[in-house]
């Protein structure tokens, strides 16, 4: 199919995100970004991630996004600035996430913490609008007195 990790290799690797299929389009890994210290706050912009994978004939465009839980959601460049829609090519992985194009969920109208679900809206030119309900990445933790092996991590903050 061409998009890769989609599916579970026996591992014990729990991907963050929703996924979900409009149309031809395949949604994967559509999640909130990680708060960074502590939890989004009433007025902050969140990031949201997401992956597209077009099954289609023809090439899709990712035109927007909405949801209630922020003033408006738009589509960003790397460096924060808004674009256009994203070209959903046939056949090919486009991810939107960190260091990349990605959607924004400007001024926050309540506290997202880890772990909290909301309901984003997608809307494509071709396959039309889904409702996704996803979560805000729950942040990890570093526990250095639990182990000496890295990567391992502990729920609580310290």
């Amino acid at each position: 199919m061409g998009a890769t990790g989609c599916g579970s290799d026996g591992g014990d690797y729990n991907p963050p995100g929703a996924n979900a299929r409009v149309g031809p389009v395949l949604i994967r890994y559509a999640h909130i970004a990680e708060p960074p210290d502590g939890p989004w706050e009433q007025g902050d912009d969140a990031p949201f991630y997401v992956w597209f994978f077009n099954q289609g004939q023809e090439p899709d465009r990712l035109l927007g996004a909405e949801t209630t839980v922020a003033r408006s959601v738009d589509i960003v460049d790397a460096d924060g600035a808004v674009r256009g829609p994203v070209v959903l090519p046939t056949g090919k992985l486009v991810e939107l996430e960190k260091g990349r194009a990605h959607l924004l969920l400007r001024d926050l109208r309540q506290q997202i913490r880890g772990g909290d679900y909301v309901w984003v809206t997608l809307r494509f030119e071709r396959a039309g609008e889904i409702a996704l309900q996803v979560h805000s990445q729950v942040p990890t933790y570093v526990d250095e007195d639990a182990t000496d092996a890295p990567g391992l991590t502990s729920p609580s903050a310290q």
